[in-house]
């Protein structure tokens, strides 16, 4: 079982002045990546076009094989390495999504998840809700998962992802101060209570009434967190390794111990 090497960027700090802004720095963080071994590219929620959008989001959304993707699948072609990144999405009725892509290697795309649980009036003024639970993609033999940020703030979705296979839940986010008690605590012990590996991309920087915690970093399922950012821009390497995982399992119990059949009144 070969480890899957993968690189977490948070940055740029603040609004991007553009898209083609974002996708430049996307490319040279997808140039330094590669040069470190990555398979795979992630960056935060939005990232095309920034978190604090307001009303703008209606023009910026775009479908999910439009101009931005277009654009990303040459950038994962040319560099031969995954990206996962966050972008407003709109369907072909007009409905906004706050979505996550992951395109493959050779430019193609994997898989596509909208956030399920919007936080905040921000959100749910400009957004519509997600109703797909399990979004799941297969790079090097491991099996990843699809979340964004406030998901994984509910033990609930991130079980769901352990329970159907997942290896290595990819989670962008845009967490704001004063909440870094979810990077600092939650992702490890989301990582740990459920068993897989935890990859979580933070904004940084300030744009609007938001200030951005930074914090980026990569949780294991022994508990560990093994890259962690700090406040600013960053480009974070690590090894996903699935032997820690297998071992992780064997170890701790918690998937096979469960007794759901007592769990009813959750739902």
């Amino acid at each position: 079982m070969t480890p899957l090497r993968i690189a977490l960027y948070q940055g740029p700090a603040g609004v991007p002045a553009s898209t083609a802004d974002s996708l430049a720095s996307l490319a040279a963080a997808a140039r330094r990546a590669a040069a470190a071994g990555a398979r795979l590219l992630l960056t935060n929620e939005l990232y095309l076009t920034g978190y604090a959008l307001g009303p703008a989001v209606s023009d910026l959304a775009e479908p999910a094989d439009g101009p931005g993707a277009r654009a990303v699948a040459r950038i994962a072609a040319e560099h031969g390495l995954a990206i996962g990144y966050g972008y407003p999405e709109r369907d072909g009725a007009g409905t906004v999504f706050n979505s996550l892509q992951l395109i493959g290697p050779d430019g193609t795309g994997l898989a596509n998840y909208r956030k399920t649980h919007l936080f905040g009036e921000y959100e749910n003024t400009y957004f519509t809700p997600g109703s797909e639970p399990i979004v799941q993609a297969e790079l090097d033999g491991v099996r990843l998962g699809l979340l964004i940020c406030y998901d994984i703030e509910f033990p609930e979705p991130v079980r769901a992802h352990a329970l159907a296979g997942t290896e290595l839940l990819l989670a962008p986010t845009a967490l704001m101060r004063p909440y870094e008690i979810v990077p600092q605590t939650i992702v490890p012990a989301r990582a740990w209570e459920s068993q897989l590996h935890l990859a979580y991309v933070n904004r940084c920087g300030t744009e609007g009434d938001f200030s951005f915690a930074g914090l980026s970093c990569l949780a294991a399922p022994d508990g560990t967190v093994r890259a962690r950012a700090g406040a600013g821009e960053d480009l974070l390497v690590a090894d996903v390794d699935p032997a820690l995982l297998k071992a992780s399992r064997a170890e701790n119990t918690y998937l096979t111990d469960r007794r759901p059949e007592l769990y009813r009144s959750l739902i």
